[in-house]
């Protein structure tokens, strides 16, 4: 499944079955028109902070951005499943172009949570711009060391550690002195 192709197409047929135009959304959602013109034709597959902030206005949960699926039992996602991926990025904040997001819940209906591995790329950069979105997450690191910026400080996590933060705060995760790595990360959002 090619993500990055239907979820500016999901978001727009949400809004207009729920007839809202696109500058109402930008507004209700605190983004900008043209960044959600950008989202809707798929030209910008954005992070998650703008994705739940117009999840929050069209009244769905995230997961219903990324899947197509109704399973109201169980979900089991083996291993070759989750080789599916989605990279949240920005053209506006490349520093949201680091990881690949491999999706463990996609076939699950209603959920709560969005489990995902994550790789996380090489990435030099140094300048974080911080996000935040209503909700909770949880990251345990698998390969490698992670940089986690929350608020004014900053947590260094090797393998096996893990994190559980309120994602209001301010923050930003990113692999530790520019070296590839692995995550769990579980996001909680509210609907």
């Amino acid at each position: 499944m090619d993500t990055t192709k239907i979820v500016g197409e999901k978001i727009k047929n949400l809004r207009t079955a729920k007839g809202i135009t696109t500058m109402e959304l930008a507004e209700r959602s605190g983004l900008a028109p043209e960044q959600i013109e950008r989202i809707e034709s798929n030209t910008d597959l954005p992070s998650l902070a703008p994705l739940i902030k117009i999840a929050r206005v069209l009244g769905v949960r995230l997961g219903t951005f990324l899947d197509d699926y109704n399973e109201t039992g169980p979900a089991i996602c083996r291993r070759q499943d989750a080789s599916d991926t989605i990279s949240f990025s920005n053209n506006a904040t490349p520093s949201r172009r680091h990881m690949t997001y491999h999706s463990l819940a996609k076939a699950k209906a209603d959920r709560h949570m969005e489990p995902f591995i994550i790789d996380v790329a090489p990435w030099q950069e140094t300048d974080f711009i911080l996000s935040s979105h209503e909700g909770e997450e949880f990251i345990l690191v698998m390969e490698g060391t992670m940089e986690i910026s929350y608020g004014e400080n900053k947590y260094t996590l090797q393998e096996g550690d893990s994190i559980y933060y309120d994602s209001i705060v301010p923050h930003h995760v990113h692999a530790f002195e520019g070296k590839a790595a692995k995550i769990l990360a579980v996001v909680y959002t509210p609907v």
